[in-house]
């Protein structure tokens, strides 16, 4: 299998690019999450300025964040910085979008999203609307200024299940997904996929991005280190649960009772209620970065086990096995206590 990282945009993201490609990883993505991070696109221009071979990505943009020319835009300019190595994900924008306090958008308007990159990626025109007003655009600008002939690469995040891996079949894209680990679920939304794909003769790649923690001879698996090394995946599980758990109460209750009370306990600690209209101000802050210690009795085992591959190099190996069977091309881990030393561990394990 495949490794990749992902990580948020800040000053010196360009550095760590520049070591995952001496590490021989394949790929080397950006949030796009603008109220919490820097902006991928220039976090990856700089990447793209220092690097010749890793591929790099955009984890993801949405419809609900940016138009279409406008990421189009962004993403034929990294693509002439970097020819034939721009990835871009394209989701509902989840979390982007309730970081704003706001909802996601669907399926349908994701997948009309997709083909309009899709097109205006590729140098051909597409239909562009604007309330009542529709119009047929194109670049009108090439050559030196953006590339339209070398391809890139389109992945739909996975959060809708079976609705985003029919938008991925209809246009031809991989999938990626956010702590996944379930080959029984990535089988199923493979099969959806391919349903969906019809006489699609490929399957195009697919990413799952975790966190890693190898753990040292006699450790203790749920111990602190462990903790620090999964609890941001865990603790945004729980802040989306608990943003959601008014407006979407079928996601609380697949939790258990220890989870639900977990979540319980975050709202109160952050000051907010389920129903509060400002909770995004609350739950959000430092959102997928390293937590703070009196936030690990949050991070429970249960959740750690589902989100984050966590054991013995040899248990790490043996998931990645399963994962790689139930049609997994890349594992990108997400690191936040030491990057340069965690992507050298992932490097050890898989390259």
């Amino acid at each position: 299998m495949r490794a990749g990282v992902v990580v948020a945009a800040r000053p010196g993201v360009e550095d760590l690019a520049v070591r995952a490609e001496e590490l021989g990883l394949h790929s080397f993505w950006v949030t796009d999450t603008p109220m919490v991070h820097g902006d991928p696109f220039v976090a990856l221009a700089l990447c793209a300025k220092v690097t010749s071979r890793i591929r790099l990505g955009i984890g993801v943009t949405s419809p609900a964040l940016r138009s279409a020319p406008a990421a189009a835009n962004g993403l034929v300019s990294l693509n002439a910085l970097a020819p034939g190595r721009i990835i871009c994900g394209v989701g509902t924008g989840n979390t982007a979008r309730r970081t704003l306090g706001m909802r996601p958008t669907t399926a349908a308007r994701l997948e009309n999203f997709t083909a309009a990159l899709q097109d205006l990626c590729a140098g051909r025109s597409t239909e562009y609307r604007e309330g009542d007003r529709v119009r047929d655009i194109r670049f009108l600008h090439s050559g030196a200024h953006v590339n339209t002939a070398d391809p890139i690469e389109f992945v739909v995040a996975a959060l809708l299940g079976p609705k985003a891996a029919a938008v991925a079949g209809r246009r031809g894209t991989g999938l990626i997904s956010v702590g996944l680990l379930d080959p029984t679920a990535w089988h199923a939304l493979h099969d959806t996929r391919r349903h969906a794909a019809q006489d699609t003769p490929h399957d195009p790649d697919s990413y799952v991005v975790t966190s890693l923690h190898i753990l040292d001879q006699d450790e203790d698996p749920h111990g602190d280190a462990a903790r620090d090394a999964t609890g941001h995946l865990v603790l945004s599980l729980l802040a989306f649960a608990a943003d959601t758990a008014a407006n979407t109460p079928a996601f609380a209750d697949q939790l258990g009772p220890e989870e639900r009370e977990a979540v319980r306990r975050l709202l109160d600690r952050r000051g907010t209620t389920a129903t509060a209209p400002d909770r995004h101000i609350k739950l959000y802050p430092n959102y997928l970065g390293r937590i703070a210690p009196q936030d690990r009795d949050l991070v429970l085992p249960s959740l750690m086990n589902t989100l984050a591959l966590i054991g013995t190099r040899d248990d790490v190996l043996a998931r990645i096995t399963t994962l790689e069977q139930a049609g997994i091309d890349e594992l990108l881990i997400q690191p936040v206590l030491d990057p340069p030393t965690e992507m050298a561990q992932l490097a050890k394990l898989l390259t």
